[in-house]
């Protein structure tokens, strides 16, 4: 697997557009966002349907045509430096085969970043332009809002990229399920979506020579177990250079968690590191997509080779 194309980070003054692919968006949780935003020097606007709702289908943040055009609107947009989701929830599958990847490919590298339902806009963007994303919070999450951790490490990732270059588990040390040390190239996302993703045409066609990076959040433990199971099944997992495990809100106790882990992953014979401190959680950090790097499982660090943004 070899890294992909470094888009440009951001500078004061950028503008950024906010697109609402999946769930429809709460509207006070949409102005807070663009308040912190704001506060970065940073000039958002906001995509047409953000704040839309689905005539039937409530869960939808307007029809699939409207988020489709929403997204390749605000990309092909010359103005534009970066495309921020403003939540995930669910619908990205339902429109990422309406967008013109030809046209958005022509538009040239810029940012892209979102997180949870997202993960299928991450890897298309990954398979049909060859663009480093991150995988961080929602322009409009509960988390994002609230929490000190999750703005300044998205914030520093979009501005000063090279001060983010070495992740570090949000749990001191890290939980190193297998030990070692390993190379590769970051992919992955949120665990339930990567599987729902498989033999699609925009998909990762598999893990190899790559640090998996995978969470969720309200998924049982035998769901878990399903996934990974389905993903082993499919030999996606063949030739994964390391596993990254970020948070598991609301999915069980850690023990159950652990269990299920160390079974379906401990076979892979490959370093798998614990409690990372990405996706649902509290605080969640922001993490590159298409990048090469190191993993150190036993101390609980993946340091990039090179700065996400360029």
């Amino acid at each position: 697997m070899n890294p992909l194309v470094r888009p440009p980070r951001l500078a004061p003054g950028a503008r950024v557009a906010v697109v609402a692919p999946s769930g429809p968006v709460p509207e006070e949780r949409l102005q807070a966002g663009l308040e912190i935003l704001r506060g970065w020097d940073l000039d958002p606007v906001v995509a047409p349907h953000v704040l839309a709702r689905h005539g039937r289908l409530d869960y939808l943040a307007g029809a699939d045509e409207e988020r489709a055009a929403d997204l390749q609107s605000a990309w092909c947009d010359p103005s534009v430096a970066a495309v921020l989701c403003a939540r995930g929830g669910y619908g990205a599958q339902r429109m990422v085969d309406l967008l013109d990847w030809a046209a958005m490919r022509a538009a040239g590298p810029k940012v892209f970043t979102g997180f949870s339902d997202v993960t299928v806009l991450h890897q298309a963007f990954a398979t049909r332009l060859g663009l480093v994303t991150l995988y961080g919070p929602a322009a409009a999450g509960v988390d994002f809002l609230k929490n000190a951790r999750a703005q300044e490490h998205l914030r520093a990732t979009l501005f000063e990229p090279e001060s983010v270059r070495t992740l570090t588990a949000v749990s001191p040390g890290g939980t190193a399920l297998v030990p070692g040390r390993t190379r590769g190239v970051t992919l992955g996302g949120c665990l339930s979506l990567l599987a729902s993703d498989l033999g699609t045409p925009h998909a990762h066609p598999g893990a190899r020579g790559g640090l998996l990076l995978v969470e969720d959040v309200g998924e049982s433990p035998y769901r878990l177990d399903r996934y990974l199971t389905q993903l082993l099944r499919a030999g996606w997992l063949d030739g994964a250079a390391g596993i990254v495990l970020g948070s598991w809100e609301a999915c069980g106790p850690r023990e159950g968690l652990r269990a299920v882990f160390a079974d379906r992953l401990g076979g892979l014979g490959v370093p798998v590191v614990e409690e990372f401190g990405f996706g649902h959680g509290e605080g969640a950090l922001t993490m590159p997509l298409g990048v090469r790097g190191e993993l150190d499982a036993g101390a609980g660090t993946l340091t990039l080779d090179e700065p996400a943004l360029s």
